[in-house]
């Protein structure tokens, strides 16, 4: 059994997954991606992971729709997981409303790697 991290990257530009991957997997992460926020809540009840970095505007269901329903879910660990904001239109919302939506901590978009990496290591640590 790994003791690596599992990341779930939940964004639905396959560019921004792709590089996000590569970036963590050099790091010694285990990483699954989703496209959109109907897909992590369904991966989440399969599978546990160290964090989630989740994209705000996706298909199906947004970021925060995605983190409000994973911090209601009835089994402690999963509805306890860091969720990581990522967003190019951070103007929109507010450090309050990521807050409210249970989000841990907010990353703007164009993704800063060597923060991505920092923050990472932060909650999984």
């Amino acid at each position: 059994m790994s003791d690596r991290k599992r990341v779930l990257v939940a964004e639905d530009s396959s560019v921004i997954q792709n590089l996000t991957k590569k970036v963590l997997q050099f790091q010694n992460y285990d990483i699954e991606s989703a496209r959109d926020g109907q897909q992590v809540i369904d991966m989440l009840k399969r599978t546990d992971y160290d964090i989630i970095l989740m994209d705000i505007n996706m298909p199906k269901m947004n970021g925060m729709e995605c983190s409000k329903e994973i911090r209601s879910m009835d089994n402690e660990k999963k509805s306890q997981v860091p969720i990581i904001a990522i967003s190019g239109n951070a103007r929109n919302y507010s450090e309050e409303d990521f807050q409210k939506a249970g989000m841990n901590e907010y990353i703007p978009k164009p993704i800063n790697f060597d923060h991505l990496v920092e923050v990472v290591n932060k909650y999984t640590k």
